[in-house]
């Protein structure tokens, strides 16, 4: 059963518990904007460089879960120490990083600490507050967190500029630290475990199978679909995902609780969750190379862009929380994905006109769509599960948003490569007499454009590609947009007009076996 909080102290509880996750998912972003720098001084290939980052979003994908199950065993507030400092020792590491190699095994365990903090600090601020005041407490949780993802490229710009890439890092020790000291006065610090074990079976089943699919989908562009290691590891997946399934709902004492997904609004909650991180991966991570490549502003200036879209998301998190308190999560979680939708329909319709000024209504909906959505379905997901498996619930809520954020950066990643491709080989095809010889440079520049300036200095060529930079994301767009609505959609017809703390015994599986 969850420890007990002294009710004096239970919004100390939620600062560190915001904290906390604001410091995990800021380490997502934060990192774009130092990479050119740490590619310079580590001498990093540019394998390696995407290593920086995929080695840190593939470790929580795949072990957050696991970290679930484990805060379920031995108490949410001892995993929670246990991760912190696992994370802030690992930060260190990568702010003192010497090699590629280095850094990035750095960086993976990193993303162990962060996956096994980040389902018990859910867990945590949930088992805290009453029915009445999760809602609101969870809009705290996150919706501060999620301004802080997307403040990330702006933050690392600064620290960047005005110190160095190892800054980005050492910025967690202290931040971490507080963290870990708060956690040591706010937290009970003599828990009794729950009791179980872990089905260590399906540990193996669970990590090959998500780690297979999340490497696969990472890979995917580099790669490409078509390579045999690609196919081997979607094939990896698809065996071990059903396997790690049929094991789990024979065990015991499972590893992941799947039987929590008998309840219509936990399923329900994690598809919109998933679709949410798929919609906001477009905006987050090709929203950001276009303002760059055709508007050319800055990493600064990039990050600032979205403050439209951050605003309004801090203003109404909270609120979202109180509506959630009041009504449940079926209209302000079907309004948000509308809205979403919307919003990023908008963004492919006006990126052709190459003016922020149009794209700025799109973030300010796209902010309003969010906070209706993030706090409501995370709230609501975990109020459906049985207080002793809200550790598990919180890991597989995580992992539904990696893995659709992962889906999403592939799927949307390799639309943009292949509408780009096929512009620039109809360009040239127009003109194959003229333009042939432009292929080469072209090809360079679209690796990276800070290395062809003889690319750059032909007009024809930069307009052609920003044409077709411009047409790519803005198909992007469109499928995003289309992903979110089909979510409204399902949050319309499966989402319960209640809360699912208040649903009927038999709809939610408060007491799963």
């Amino acid at each position: 059963m969850p420890t007990s909080i002294d009710p004096a102290k239970r919004w100390w509880v939620l600062i560190t518990m915001t904290g906390s996750l604001s410091m995990i998912l800021i380490d997502q972003t934060v990192v774009s904007v130092a990479l050119p720098t740490m590619q310079r001084d580590l001498d990093l290939t540019q394998t390696g460089l995407q290593w920086v980052v995929n080695a840190y979003l593939l470790a929580i994908a795949v072990f957050v879960a696991l970290g679930g199950r484990i805060g379920d065993l031995i108490g949410n507030e001892r995993t929670f120490r246990l991760g912190g400092l696992v994370f802030v020792v690992a930060s260190a590491a990568c702010g003192l990083a010497q090699s590629d190699s280095w850094i990035i095994i750095a960086r993976a365990v990193e993303g162990l600490g962060a996956a096994l903090m980040t389902p018990a600090s859910g867990a945590i601020v949930m088992n805290a507050f009453g029915p009445s005041e999760r809602g609101r407490a969870m809009g705290v949780y996150s919706g501060v967190s999620m301004i802080f993802v997307a403040l990330g490229p702006l933050i690392g710009g600064l620290l960047v500029e005005a110190v160095s890439w190892r800054a980005v890092f050492f910025v967690n020790l202290p931040v971490g630290v507080a963290m870990l000291v708060l956690a040591q006065t706010t937290l009970p610090r003599k828990v009794t475990p729950p009791g179980g074990r872990i089905d260590w079976p399906g540990v193996p089943l669970l990590i090959g199978g998500i780690g297979a699919l999340v490497l696969g989908l990472m890979q995917s562009q580099q790669w490409g679909w078509d390579s045999p290691a690609i196919i081997g590891l979607v094939a990896a997946a698809a065996i071990l995902l059903p396997a790690f399934v049929w094991w789990e709902l024979r065990a015991r004492e499972p590893l992941v609780q799947l039987r929590l997904f008998k309840s219509r609004n936990f399923t329900a909650d994690n598809v919109v969750i998933a679709s949410m991180q798929f919609g906001l991966m477009g905006v987050s991570v090709f929203g950001a190379i276009w303002v760059q490549d055709v508007l050319g502003f800055g990493p600064i200036t990039a990050g600032l862009s979205l403050l439209p879209l951050t605003i309004p998301l801090l203003l109404l998190s909270v609120p979202s929380g109180r509506l959630y308190d009041r009504i449940g999560p079926r209209l302000p979680v079907a309004l948000g994905a509308v809205l979403l939708g919307v919003s990023l329909i908008w963004a492919a319709i006006v990126l052709d006109q190459r003016d922020y000024a149009w794209l700025v209504p799109g973030y300010v909906v796209m902010g309003v769509g969010l906070a209706l959505m993030i706090t409501p379905t995370t709230t609501d997901a975990l109020n459906a599960a049985d207080p002793a498996l809200r550790g598990q619930a919180s890991g597989v809520v995580q992992t539904m948003r990696q893995v659709g954020g992962t889906v999403g950066i592939a799927i949307l990643g390799t639309i943009v490569a292949n509408v780009q491709s096929n512009q620039v080989t109809d360009w040239i095809a127009a003109d194959p007499a003229q333009r042939a010889g432009d292929a080469n440079e072209i090809a360079t520049l679209l690796a990276n454009p800070d290395a062809a300036p003889a690319a750059a200095a032909d007009p024809s060529v930069v307009a052609m590609l920003e044409d077709a930079v411009t047409t790519a994301i803005s198909a992007s767009y469109w499928v995003a947009g289309a992903v979110t609505l089909l979510a409204a959609i399902a949050a319309g017809l499966m989402l319960r007009r209640v809360r699912a703390a208040d649903a009927a015994p038999d709809d939610v599986p408060m007491s799963v076996r």
